[in-house]
Protein backbone atom coordinates (compact mmCIF):
# COMPACT_ATOMS: atom_id res chain seq x y z
CA UNK A 1 0.00 0.00 0.00
CA UNK A 2 2.62 2.52 0.65
CA UNK A 3 4.85 1.31 -2.36
CA UNK A 4 1.40 2.14 -4.25
CA UNK A 5 1.06 5.32 -2.91
CA UNK A 6 4.86 6.08 -3.52
CA UNK A 7 4.38 5.45 -7.14
CA UNK A 8 1.70 7.81 -7.73
CA UNK A 9 2.98 10.90 -5.51
CA UNK A 10 5.50 11.81 -8.40
CA UNK A 11 2.81 11.55 -11.36
CA UNK A 12 0.51 13.57 -9.04
CA UNK A 13 2.90 16.12 -8.64
CA UNK A 14 3.64 16.06 -12.58
CA UNK A 15 -0.13 16.02 -13.17
CA UNK A 16 -0.45 19.33 -10.88
CA UNK A 17 2.63 20.84 -13.08
CA UNK A 18 1.38 20.29 -16.34
CA UNK A 19 -1.79 21.81 -15.06
CA UNK A 20 0.00 24.99 -13.64
CA UNK A 21 1.91 25.35 -16.72
CA UNK A 22 -1.17 25.16 -18.79
CA UNK A 23 -2.91 28.13 -16.92
CA UNK A 24 0.44 30.06 -17.15
CA UNK A 25 0.10 29.44 -20.94
CA UNK A 26 -3.49 30.65 -21.21
CA UNK A 27 -3.18 33.55 -18.71
CA UNK A 28 0.07 34.56 -21.21
CA UNK A 29 -2.31 34.62 -24.11
CA UNK A 30 -5.20 35.87 -22.85
CA UNK A 31 -2.81 38.46 -21.55
CA UNK A 32 -1.41 38.96 -25.56
CA UNK A 33 -4.88 39.02 -26.44
CA UNK A 34 -5.92 41.85 -24.16
CA UNK A 35 -2.44 43.89 -25.10
CA UNK A 36 -3.35 43.78 -28.74
CA UNK A 37 -6.99 44.74 -28.57
CA UNK A 38 -5.62 47.71 -26.30
CA UNK A 39 -2.99 48.45 -28.94
CA UNK A 40 -5.14 48.39 -31.53
CA UNK A 41 -8.20 50.62 -30.02
CA UNK A 42 -5.40 53.13 -29.07
CA UNK A 43 -4.01 53.04 -32.31
CA UNK A 44 -7.78 54.08 -33.92
CA UNK A 45 -8.40 56.57 -31.81
CA UNK A 46 -4.45 58.30 -32.62
CA UNK A 47 -5.28 57.80 -36.51
CA UNK A 48 -9.25 59.15 -35.62
CA UNK A 49 -7.81 62.49 -34.02
CA UNK A 50 -8.41 65.58 -35.40
CA UNK A 51 -6.36 68.28 -33.86
CA UNK A 52 -7.39 70.55 -36.11
CA UNK A 53 -11.20 70.38 -34.84
CA UNK A 54 -12.60 73.51 -32.34
CA UNK A 55 -10.97 73.34 -28.98
CA UNK A 56 -7.69 71.86 -30.34
CA UNK A 57 -4.79 73.87 -31.50
CA UNK A 58 -4.01 73.42 -35.71
CA UNK A 59 -0.32 72.97 -36.47
CA UNK A 60 0.64 75.80 -38.54
CA UNK A 61 0.26 75.04 -42.59
CA UNK A 62 3.29 74.54 -44.88
CA UNK A 63 4.46 77.76 -46.23
CA UNK A 64 2.69 77.20 -49.68
CA UNK A 65 2.95 80.30 -51.95
CA UNK A 66 1.99 79.35 -55.82
CA UNK A 67 0.49 76.07 -57.41
CA UNK A 68 2.38 72.81 -57.29
CA UNK A 69 4.57 72.48 -60.20
CA UNK A 70 3.12 69.29 -61.47
CA UNK A 71 0.10 71.25 -61.22
CA UNK A 72 0.97 73.87 -63.04
CA UNK A 73 1.74 72.12 -65.92
CA UNK A 74 -1.19 70.01 -66.15
CA UNK A 75 -3.25 73.43 -65.98
CA UNK A 76 -0.95 74.55 -68.56
CA UNK A 77 -1.89 71.23 -70.59
CA UNK A 78 -5.47 71.61 -70.10
CA UNK A 79 -5.91 74.64 -71.44
CA UNK A 80 -3.71 73.49 -75.11
CA UNK A 81 -6.20 70.06 -75.01
CA UNK A 82 -9.45 72.27 -74.60
CA UNK A 83 -8.41 74.95 -77.41
CA UNK A 84 -7.31 71.69 -79.62
CA UNK A 85 -11.11 71.07 -78.70
CA UNK A 86 -12.25 74.33 -80.27
CA UNK A 87 -12.90 75.21 -75.98
CA UNK A 88 -11.64 78.18 -74.74
CA UNK A 89 -11.36 78.28 -70.67
CA UNK A 90 -10.18 80.55 -68.29
CA UNK A 91 -8.35 79.57 -65.18
CA UNK A 92 -9.78 81.89 -62.71
CA UNK A 93 -8.25 80.75 -59.22
CA UNK A 94 -5.61 78.43 -58.55
CA UNK A 95 -3.35 79.03 -55.29
CA UNK A 96 -5.69 80.26 -52.75
CA UNK A 97 -3.91 81.81 -48.98
CA UNK A 98 -5.87 80.77 -46.08
CA UNK A 99 -6.52 84.17 -45.61
CA UNK A 100 -8.36 84.86 -49.08
CA UNK A 101 -9.80 81.37 -48.03
CA UNK A 102 -11.58 82.95 -45.18
CA UNK A 103 -12.72 86.20 -46.71
CA UNK A 104 -14.33 83.76 -49.43
CA UNK A 105 -16.11 81.44 -46.95
CA UNK A 106 -17.71 84.39 -44.73
CA UNK A 107 -19.68 85.19 -47.87
CA UNK A 108 -23.36 84.29 -47.64
CA UNK A 109 -22.44 84.07 -43.80
CA UNK A 110 -20.79 87.04 -42.10
CA UNK A 111 -20.66 88.91 -45.21
CA UNK A 112 -22.91 89.62 -48.06
CA UNK A 113 -23.31 87.51 -50.91
CA UNK A 114 -24.27 83.69 -51.43
CA UNK A 115 -22.82 80.53 -49.91
CA UNK A 116 -19.56 79.53 -52.27
CA UNK A 117 -17.38 77.14 -49.80
CA UNK A 118 -17.92 75.22 -46.91
CA UNK A 119 -14.46 75.13 -45.58
CA UNK A 120 -12.38 77.77 -43.85
CA UNK A 121 -8.50 78.63 -44.41
CA UNK A 122 -6.31 75.54 -44.26
CA UNK A 123 -8.93 73.78 -45.75
CA UNK A 124 -8.99 73.97 -48.95
CA UNK A 125 -6.77 72.08 -51.44
CA UNK A 126 -6.21 75.59 -53.44
CA UNK A 127 -4.60 76.73 -49.84
CA UNK A 128 -1.66 74.02 -50.78
CA UNK A 129 -1.51 74.88 -54.52
CA UNK A 130 -3.32 71.76 -55.25
CA UNK A 131 -6.47 73.03 -56.90
CA UNK A 132 -7.09 75.17 -59.97
CA UNK A 133 -11.14 76.92 -60.94
CA UNK A 134 -11.93 76.64 -64.22
CA UNK A 135 -14.59 79.07 -66.42
CA UNK A 136 -15.48 78.88 -70.30
CA UNK A 137 -14.57 81.98 -72.40
CA UNK A 138 -17.64 82.11 -75.26
CA UNK A 139 -16.27 83.32 -78.86
CA UNK A 140 -17.27 87.27 -77.94
CA UNK A 141 -14.87 86.76 -75.10
CA UNK A 142 -17.41 86.36 -72.18
CA UNK A 143 -16.58 84.70 -69.35
CA UNK A 144 -19.22 82.55 -68.33
CA UNK A 145 -20.01 78.75 -65.49
CA UNK A 146 -22.79 77.87 -68.11
CA UNK A 147 -22.72 74.10 -67.86
CA UNK A 148 -24.64 73.33 -71.24
CA UNK A 149 -23.02 75.65 -73.07
CA UNK A 150 -21.62 73.89 -76.47
CA UNK A 151 -19.55 76.77 -78.08
CA UNK A 152 -17.95 74.46 -80.75
CA UNK A 153 -21.11 73.15 -81.95
CA UNK A 154 -20.43 69.24 -81.60
CA UNK A 155 -23.48 68.34 -79.68
CA UNK A 156 -21.55 68.14 -76.60
CA UNK A 157 -21.56 70.44 -73.49
CA UNK A 158 -17.97 72.70 -73.36
CA UNK A 159 -18.13 72.13 -69.80
CA UNK A 160 -18.07 68.54 -69.75
CA UNK A 161 -15.57 68.29 -72.15
CA UNK A 162 -13.66 70.40 -70.18
CA UNK A 163 -13.93 68.16 -67.11
CA UNK A 164 -13.41 64.74 -69.73
CA UNK A 165 -9.97 66.04 -70.42
CA UNK A 166 -8.97 67.25 -67.00
CA UNK A 167 -10.02 63.50 -65.62
CA UNK A 168 -7.32 62.05 -68.23
CA UNK A 169 -5.06 64.85 -67.09
CA UNK A 170 -5.01 63.31 -63.76
CA UNK A 171 -7.41 65.85 -62.09
CA UNK A 172 -10.57 64.66 -60.28
CA UNK A 173 -13.49 67.03 -60.69
CA UNK A 174 -15.73 68.99 -57.71
CA UNK A 175 -18.77 68.18 -59.43
CA UNK A 176 -18.33 64.68 -58.15
CA UNK A 177 -18.77 65.89 -54.52
CA UNK A 178 -22.49 64.12 -53.25
CA UNK A 179 -22.42 66.87 -50.39
CA UNK A 180 -21.64 70.02 -51.69
CA UNK A 181 -20.78 69.81 -55.66
CA UNK A 182 -17.89 72.50 -56.96
CA UNK A 183 -18.38 72.72 -60.63
CA UNK A 184 -15.59 74.31 -61.12
CA UNK A 185 -13.38 72.98 -58.95
CA UNK A 186 -10.38 70.61 -60.60
CA UNK A 187 -7.51 69.21 -58.15
CA UNK A 188 -4.59 66.99 -57.48
CA UNK A 189 -4.86 65.55 -54.14
CA UNK A 190 -1.54 63.15 -54.89
CA UNK A 191 -2.91 61.01 -52.32
CA UNK A 192 -2.36 63.54 -49.55
CA UNK A 193 -5.56 64.40 -46.80
CA UNK A 194 -6.36 67.87 -46.24
CA UNK A 195 -5.19 66.92 -42.22
CA UNK A 196 -1.79 65.56 -43.88
CA UNK A 197 -1.26 68.86 -45.93
CA UNK A 198 -2.27 70.93 -42.29
CA UNK A 199 0.33 68.58 -40.31
CA UNK A 200 3.33 69.88 -42.72
CA UNK A 201 3.52 67.11 -45.37
CA UNK A 202 3.28 67.82 -48.90
CA UNK A 203 3.82 65.97 -52.36
CA UNK A 204 6.91 65.79 -53.66
CA UNK A 205 7.73 67.72 -57.21
CA UNK A 206 9.30 65.32 -58.98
Amino acid sequence: MLERNHVSHPTLQAQLSLAARSKRKRNRILLFIILALTAALLWKVILSFDPYLPNNDPIEAPPVTALHPIVFIKQTELIAETSKAGITILVTDGFRSSEEQNAIYAKGRTTEGKVVTQVQGGHSYHNYGLAVDFALRTKKGEVIWDMEYDGNKNGRSDWMEVVEIAKRLGFSWGGDWKNFPDYPHLQMDFGYSINKLRKGHYPPVE
